[in-house]
């Protein structure tokens, strides 16, 4: 087994820096303990003083004494979790990952179940890899909130959910996390036929008794990909089936309301829309806890849409662009680009709804249009002189989409700029007003019962 964790930087004007360590050295061990990973390494060197005890590069051993008065050291390794990731032991029946087509790049593929980056990213986990070591680590730690993906609270159902034997034992964590008053937050991803109905309605009645450590529990439909050879039936919802679902929700959420003063549970964005029904107000949301899982994405930036413009004037300008988003979002951002060009009369904005064909046009979110569809519905179409695209299309920290196409690989094939547009109503009017600066992507695609990591990095736009 490697021992210990190879320093890939180290930060200028540190502390590291200062007593001579390099890129290649290894750190072996704080105060006489061995690292385990990054919870372990921030715990010991939140000290006054450690001692460090560093391989460098020529295989010599130093033993360092430092005074760093709670401060970082400034050193950067080669693996962020300082540990492998933990990939997932379940099957489940919903699971993305499964129903992705072969020959795409190999990260897409990986699956993970590993509570720590539940803390570092936000991600969703389903507690069948969590030991009583980590249930320890995390009272030490204090590590908050952690995020689980419940689906089911019938351990049998879970269990068949997940393709798991012990996927029903797992949901004992919750309670052993509620007593160790650590603040969590649930996922469920319903399954027609499955999962909603009476389940949906013993999963909230149980879910609710964690509270107020159970801060929040988001519900969102299954996604459903065209490559689903050899997995388990399922099938989208109907619209009465979305309503149904709805009214359970809300029903649930105005007794908790009066009870303990929070909705506590929420149906995401694409419930409302499968149904016909308008969003709930934005106070129904108890300050967005479940963004990341599209609940509450389109009330909100409606608000910031509107407060952003209250303060705004016609500028004169004129400019005519276009925007290509998802199905489901379409006909809100049509909406919200009329705001603004109410505002500014000299803007032209073209919205132009893209048909996931790649995935299968039961996928109508924007985070997961590929650059083929893009390439293929919009060419030939009049896009003005800018096209804008959501970061959420793109590659976390990169330009490029799902598919592996890039940003510019478009740009050629439709002549015309590429912008991409961070997710706040603040963004979305300075993209329609003005030239944005190149955004790199902040947000990895959606993936139903999943959270990417995030990452934000601009630079000046050079084309």
């Amino acid at each position: 087994m490697k021992r210990g964790h190879v320093i890939r930087a180290v930060k200028p004007g540190s502390i590291a820096e200062a007593l001579e360590l390099e890129p290649g050295d290894i750190l072996l061990a704080i105060d006489g303990e061995e690292i385990e990973d990054v919870f372990d390494y921030e715990y010991r060197v939140d000290s006054e003083a450690i001692t460090a005890l560093v391989q460098k590069k020529n295989g010599e051993e130093w033993e360092l004494d430092i005074e760093n008065e709670y401060q970082d050291l400034g050193l950067v390794f080669e693996n962020g979790l300082m540990s492998e990731y933990r990939s997932c032991r379940n099957k489940c029946m919903f699971c993305f990952i499964d129903q992705m087509p072969p020959g795409m790049r190999e990260t897409l593929y990986f699956k993970d179940d590993d509570s720590r980056l539940s803390f570092l990213q936000g991600n969703y986990v389903t507690l069948t890899n969590l030991s009583d070591h980590d249930i320890e680590r995390i009272k030490r730690f204090k590590l908050a909130p952690i995020n689980i993906s419940v689906h089911a609270m019938d351990p049998e159902l879970r269990c068949r959910m997940l393709h798991n034997r012990f996927a029903g034992k797992a949901l004992g964590r919750i309670r052993e996390l509620y007593e160790a008053e650590i603040p969590m937050n649930g996922q469920i991803v319903l399954c027609p036929g499955i999962n909603d109905g009476a389940q949906l309605e013993r999963s909230i009645r149980e879910l609710c008794a964690y509270l107020p450590c159970m801060e929040s529990v988001s519900v969102v439909p299954v996604g459903l990909t065209r490559f689903r050879d050899g997995l388990e039936p399922l099938r989208t919802f109907t619209p009465a089936e979305a309503g149904a679902a709805i009214d359970c929700i809300e029903a649930w959420q105005r007794r908790l309301f009066e009870e303990h003063g929070t909705h506590f549970v929420h149906a995401s964005d694409e419930f409302y829309m499968l149904a016909g029904r308008p969003l709930p107000e934005a106070e129904r949301y108890d300050g967005y806890l479940q963004l990341e899982n599209g609940v509450g994405m389109i009330r909100l930036l409606e608000e910031e849409i509107r407060e952003d413009l209250a303060g705004r004037s016609d500028d004169g300008r004129t400019e005519e662009i276009s925007i290509a988003t998802g199905l489901l979002a379409a006909p809100w951002i049509e909406k919200f680009a009329r705001e603004v060009c109410r505002v500014f009369p000299g803007r032209q904005v073209h919205v132009y709804p893209i048909s996931n064909r790649f995935f299968g046009e039961q996928i109508t979110v924007a985070g997961l249009i590929t650059g083929r569809d893009l390439k293929e519905q919009l060419g030939g179409r009049f896009l003005g002189e800018r096209l804008l695209l959501s970061a959420s299309m793109f590659r976390s920290g990169e330009e490029v989409f799902l598919d592996d196409m890039t940003r510019g690989e478009l740009q050629n094939a439709l002549q015309v700029r590429v912008d991409i547009v961070k997710s706040s109503g603040h963004d979305f009017v300075e993209a329609l007003l003005s030239p944005v600066r190149k955004t790199r992507a902040e947000h990895g695609p959606y993936e139903p019962g999943q959270i990417p990591g995030t990452a934000e990095e601009t630079e000046d736009e050079d084309e």
